[in-house]
């Protein structure tokens, strides 16, 4: 059985890791052409990408948004 504490010293080394060498991202979702979804697949940290190409944290707010930006480009290209 894993303790609550081995489950926070695993979350913990696998940021730790990132913090020194740096994240592994990969595309988990594209949203349209130019906006993405990525995710660290070492500490699963989820980022978005901004009008200007920067990654930023993906927040529900963000979420939200990547979400109507999906709906509106489905309704454009009629693929409901």
């Amino acid at each position: 059985m894993i303790t609550t504490i081995e489950i926070k010293e695993k979350i913990l080394h696998r940021k730790i890791l990132c913090s020194l060498l740096g994240h592994k991202f990969i595309v988990t979702r594209n949203i349209t052409n130019h906006f993405k979804e990525f995710e660290c697949t070492v500490c699963h940290l989820e980022l978005t990408n901004d009008d200007k190409g920067r990654k930023m944290f993906l927040t529900p707010e963000l979420k939200e948004i990547n979400e109507t930006l999906i709906r509106f480009n489905k309704k454009k290209f009629h693929i409901i």
